[in-house]
């Protein structure tokens, strides 16, 4: 067993194997898309195109409105049909562009590779960043260009890319780093440059023998002049989370309601390394990436690149389609991903998953009154009291979850799995957080 964990957690059924060993490949070209115009932490993005507009491959078709947010590309050569509201992976419709393809995949003149790694500045590298609108690919869509701009009284030391994926059937970051381990210690050396970091480490859980072994060459043979570490994790969930990757590879422990920063840490996933490599390289701005299509209700489970904008019921025709007891969708992993009440729905930048689970996965459950087992209390990676919030929540004392540390919750759904109660604990604590944000913001 690896040694280095955290305090805490749960060992779920992972579910990998449908995927694990299946190489990534291309989706088929989508003959329309659908960009939603608000795809990151942060700001949405105004359209920069109008209706019956012809755009090309990686053109910009959305502009920030804030610091915090990227720009949106077209992920398709083709025709603007209508820019209007539509399905959301997060719940409301948004603003989004329709593009149907011409099917040419023209790319636009502005995609020109960068300088080398070696002549650029960390400006530029944020700089380059920004304008491809990389964004967090593990499901947080954190703005990696705010990420690289620390205040200027905070230095950051050390840069972790993770490639823990410890959600239950997701094999995206594992067969990207079996197949483009080298891009991921160039995107690695590119965020330790902007940030002037001294130390890169890649944390992967000791569940990917392979992916460890991928990992340790590409950093051999690439990481010259670099302090490039790849660490073997003990396989436990939520592995993968900021702060739990943090105490785990480097021993530091983030304060409650600070950000990685505060112990000088920066977190990326092995997905944003890869797009700041191809940035770099190619510059190649983010209008697509890979998606771990799986679970018992598809026919054909695959790893594929998939077109920003694809809609989810396209992605599923392309693997053969649902079994006839599937019954659940979710986009993500199943701890925390987020269930969806149609499959006419786009993918993202932050779809990391499309998982459909059958009858025998989605067992409804009567909801009993809380045991006082503690066993929410043993499993937490946060070390709060999610009985006590998620009660609160339910009372609607919204104050109180507050005062027990609600926001300090990342939703990691170990509460609610381990509940023998089979109390909605993680949801509960969701729905304070949002009034509490929304109240903070008042």
């Amino acid at each position: 067993m690896s040694e280095r964990t955290f305090v805490g957690g749960i060992h779920p059924s992972y579910y990998k194997d449908q995927t694990a060993g299946m190489p990534i490949a291309p989706a088929s070209p989508p003959a329309q898309v659908i960009i939603p115009l608000h795809q990151n932490i942060g700001a949405p993005c105004d359209p920069v195109v109008e209706v019956g507009d012809e755009v090309k491959l990686g053109q910009k078709i959305g502009e920030p409105k804030g610091f915090v947010s990227a720009p949106i590309f077209a992920s398709v050569s083709g025709k603007v049909t209508k820019i209007a509201p539509y399905n959301h992976p997060l719940g409301n419709p948004v603003q989004a562009v329709f593009i149907e393809s011409d099917g040419q995949d023209t790319p636009d003149e502005g995609i020109k590779p960068n300088k080398p790694l070696e002549e650029l500045t960390p400006e530029e590298i944020r700089g380059i960043a920004k304008d491809a609108g990389l964004v967090g690919l593990g499901g947080a869509t954190f703005p990696t260009h705010v990420k690289l701009s620390p205040p200027p009284e905070v230095t950051i030391d050390t840069v972790i890319i993770n490639g823990a994926e410890c959600e239950p059937f997701l094999t995206a970051d594992h067969r990207i780093m079996v197949e483009q381990a080298d891009d991921i210690v160039y995107g690695l050396k590119a965020f330790m440059k902007a940030l002037n970091a001294t130390k890169g480490i890649i944390g992967i859980e000791d569940n990917k023998p392979d992916a460890l072994e991928a990992m340790r060459q590409a950093v051999a043979a690439g990481g010259e002049g670099y302090d490039l570490e790849v660490h073997s994790l003990h396989t436990k969930y939520p592995q993968g989370a900021e702060k739990t990757l943090i105490k785990a590879t480097t021993g530091r422990e983030v304060p409650p309601g600070a950000l990685p920063m505060a112990v000088n840490v920066v977190n990326q996933n092995t997905g944003t390394a890869v797009a700041m490599a191809e940035a770099i390289k190619l510059g190649k701005p983010l209008y697509e990436r890979v998606v771990t299509v799986t679970g018992p209700g598809i026919q054909n489970p695959a790893n594929l690149i998939v077109r920003n904008g694809t809609l989810v019921k396209d992605i599923i025709e392309q693997c053969g389609g649902y079994t006839e007891d599937a019954r659940k969708l979710i986009l993500g992993g199943p701890m925390m991903g987020m269930a969806q009440p149609t499959d006419d729905v786009p993918a993202i930048k932050g779809t990391s998953g499309v998982l459909i689970l059958t009858e025998a996965f989605v067992e409804e459950l009567p909801i009993d009154p809380c045991i006082k087992c503690g066993k929410c209390l043993d499993v937490c990676p946060m070390f709060l009291m999610p009985n006590f919030i998620g009660s609160a929540s339910e009372m609607n004392a919204m104050d109180l979850a507050e005062k027990y540390g609600a926001m300090d919750c990342f939703e990691c759904g170990c509460c609610t799995y381990t509940c023998p109660a089979k109390r909605p604990l993680v949801q509960w604590i969701k729905i304070a957080k949002g009034d509490i944000a929304a109240r903070r913001k008042k």
